[in-house]
């Protein structure tokens, strides 16, 4: 048996639950990872991912030394015509088409060369083209420090707030709607309260998989307390087995679903009358907008029938204790935001929130996404959820970075999507990327490459050379989490640390190090005033946010030192906050919307008969950065399509055959996995696989509110292919394809 050197305690790395991780370390090598019993969030329990996936940290494809073009180094233009391809070989070292110019080549050089090239480039950009000119994609996976201290660079030295992270691909629907109905967009509970439950609704969350620890509680609050739970989603997913109700909704309707639910409830009396007049606003219009959203209205469009709408709405009111947890199968839509509120409305007229065991639960995706947008880093919003376009906002923030008065930007900021949109001349020409992987996360990835290939200057600072990182500049190696300090905040807004259980590999350095050397640097060159740059450690950076974000005031280290606080944390004295809302809600009273129902940008036709639907799978971990280097992927190697049985048959198609899916903006090469899991007319694509990219296929419709992708319904053929065709994930083609 093997005796630990060490044993680190940390915060899981993947999904947004925050487990407790404890890292066994010996001779430098983490070879085991267990879970102590008494954590509060997972009690010792671990999935696949958290307990497996960390060996991405030895990976020989790991880059950990700086790299810049060979073209930068020897002084020479850009070359023109930026259609090569990279490609990644099987040693993990990335190589360039022998097409290619060697100027293309990557270099190995040291910090401070790369840093000023980052520097020259960045600074020549601003000041030639201004502050519209500079964008960046902060990071859910790094951590609050790291993020905090990226979006602190923009705004101060370059005046900028074109500054967003992958929040706007997963819950921004989420976000708009609760800050809009509430004025706050966290989970309002906690999800071990599901045990507290005796009626809960899961939507739009595959949760076994996305999130298995909370399914775990899920399970126990139905085997256990005697809760009934309904599923309401269109695929068969594991929880279905213990529901008390399945509404298998056609993709894209939730609103009408919804909608009919609340229809049901005030048609029936069943709403709570002290709670809607002491607590809302706006009752009377949206009770009149519900007209047409009757049961039968709503089967006629979701295929859910009517007596089960009914009855899952009594079922609902009816509890002592509701509540609602729903992941992106609510918000990936172009009608994301209406999804969300549709929720909101039947916690509002049952009271099923402000209490233990109730609630707005969006589930959020990565494991540090809550605490990234916490932290500022979206185009709106300063730490704390302050909007930019405030002069009382933009007076604090400038105080806090010794900032002259009037310097920091009142203008709204591009989103994620946006930022590349808008890559061309005379829009934005520079995109620094911490973490982030748009050549998979974006939608429609033919368009994707089109905007990357028209920036000017791109710097990736990550842990692999993944799809977005072959299209840098300049790349420099970060940490992951098993070598960084910092804090993690969990979907339950739980504030935990992470640790380093050993010193970074080769020369990498944690995002936080990387980001204050680079700031001194444009700072000096840019003559700015001098914003705190010289931290000794990351709970600094932490301290310095929560002197301004009164939700992390009382949060420090030693406080988080065994166990997370769950803010606000208003004070060094105050216990934390599991349950929000209590009293009331930050905007005041909730606020009712009237809402109509906007079909999918793109329905099923005949050419293109099904509606595809995206997500994730237990084993990976959405781009696969991490999980596709790790020993995970020897258990789920290639992505699959889920067809029904009934389709199958109809197109000739058998379990395990190759087949080709194509939507009206590509089209990829797949095995099929013939299942009733999913619904006659609806196909199901994990989006993990940078050779079988689902977003090849994706919609890039927007929610006009939110400016969230339609990732979850765009319509598809499916073909069968040929053996020969399948791609080799052996050699993942990093642009070729796209």
């Amino acid at each position: 048996m093997i005796k630990s050197d060490r044993v680190t305690t940390t915060t899981c790395p993947y999904c947004g639950v925050g487990c407790t991780l404890q890292l066994h370390v010996k001779d430098d090598f983490i070879y085991k990872v267990t879970s102590p019993f008494d954590s509060p969030v997972n009690h010792g329990n671990l999935c696949v991912k958290g307990r497996f996936g960390y060996d991405f940290i030895y990976h020989p494809k790991r880059t950990t030394t700086p790299l810049v073009r060979r073209y930068l180094l020897e002084g020479k233009p850009k070359p023109a015509g930026r259609e090569q391809v990279f490609a990644v070989s099987t040693d993990g070292k990335p190589i360039s088409d022998s097409k290619i110019s060697n100027d293309w080549d990557w270099v190995e050089t040291d910090w401070d060369t790369a840093l000023n090239f980052v520097t020259d480039n960045l600074v020549r950009i601003y000041q030639r083209d201004g502050s519209d000119a500079m964008a960046v994609y902060c990071c859910a996976k790094a951590t609050n420090e790291d993020n905090y201290l990226l979006q602190k660079m923009y705004r101060s030295l370059f005046r900028t707030n074109n500054v967003d992270h992958c929040t706007r691909l997963c819950h921004a629907g989420s976000v708009v709607a609760l800050q809009q109905a509430v004025g706050s967009s966290a989970m309002s509970n906690t999800a071990s309260q599901v045990i507290m439950n005796d009626v809960f609704i899961v939507t739009g969350s595959n949760t076994s998989e996305n999130h298995p620890i909370i399914a775990l509680q899920m399970k126990e609050a139905v085997q256990k307390y005697g809760a009934k739970m309904i599923v309401i989603d269109p695929r068969r997913i594991d929880l279905v087995d213990m529901a008390e109700m399945w509404l298998p909704l056609k993709p894209g309707t939730n609103v009408p679903v919804f909608s009919a639910m609340a229809h049901v409830i005030v048609k029936e009396n069943l709403i709570n009358h002290e709670f809607i007049a002491n607590r809302t606003e706006g009752y009377q219009d949206f009770v009149e907008s519900l007209e047409k959203f009757t049961p039968e209205y709503a089967e006629t469009l979701s295929g859910v029938p009517a007596e089960d709408i009914r009855r899952a709405a009594r079922m609902y009111a009816g509890a002592k204790n509701g509540a609602i947890y729903w992941g992106m199968g609510i918000s990936q839509l172009s009608h994301g935001t209406a999804s969300a509120m549709a929720l909101i409305h039947l916690a509002f007229l049952t009271g099923h929130i402000g209490r233990d065991g109730t609630g707005l639960n969006p589930l959020r995706g990565q494991n540090n996404v809550q605490g990234a947008s916490d932290m500022g880093s979206m185009p709106f919003h300063y730490p704390g959820y302050m909007r930019v376009d405030n002069l009382e906002n933009r007076a604090k923030w400038e105080k806090a970075w010794n900032i002259e008065e009037g310097g920091l930007s009142l203008k709204l900021g591009l989103t994620t999507t946006e930022i590349l949109s808008h890559a061309h001349e005379g829009g934005v020409r520079a995109l620094y990327i911490m973490g982030e992987n748009p050549m998979m996360s974006e939608p429609n990835l033919n368009e994707t490459r089109k905007h990357m290939l028209e920036l000017e200057f791109i710097v990736a600072q990550d842990i692999f050379i993944n799809e977005s990182g072959s299209f840098a500049d300049v790349f420099l190696p970060a940490t992951p989490f098993a070598e960084k300090d910092g804090t993690f905040s969990n979907t339950d807004r739980r504030v935990q640390r992470v640790r380093a259980a050993q010193a970074p590999r080769g020369m990498a350095r944690p995002d936080w190090q990387i980001i204050c050397d680079l700031a001194l640097r444009i700072e000096s060159r840019l003559g700015r005033p001098t914003a705190k740059w010289d931290y000794s450690n990351p709970e600094e950076v932490l301290r310095e946010m929560g002197s301004i974000n009164s939700d992390y005031a009382g949060i420090t280290y030693e406080r988080i030192d065994k166990v997370g606080l769950i803010y606000p944390v208003p004070s060094m004295d105050h216990p934390g906050t599991p349950t929000l809302f209590t009293e009331s809600f930050p905007r005041g009273r909730g606020k009712f919307h009237q809402l109509d129902y906007v079909p999918v940008r793109e329905e099923a036709d005949d050419e293109y008969p099904f509606i595809l639907t995206t997500g994730r799978l237990l084993e990976h971990w959405h781009g696969g950065t991490m999980t596709r280097n790790s020993a995970l992927n020897e258990i789920y190697p290639e992505a699959r399509v889920e067809i029904h049985p009934a389709d199958a048959e109809i197109h000739g198609i058998r379990n395990g055959d190759p087949v080709k899916v194509q939507s009206r903006r590509g089209e990829i090469i797949v095995r099929a996995t013939v299942t009733e899991k999913t619904s006659i007319g609806v196909v199901f694509l994990p989006w993990h696989f940078a050779e079988s990219a689902a977003n090849l296929l994706t919609n890039d419709a927007l929610d006009p509110q939110a400016k969230i992708p339609e990732f979850k319904a765009c319509a598809v053929q499916v073909f069968p292919a040929r053996e020969n065709d399948l791609p080799n994930p052996e050699i993942v083609l990093n642009r070729g394809r796209y």
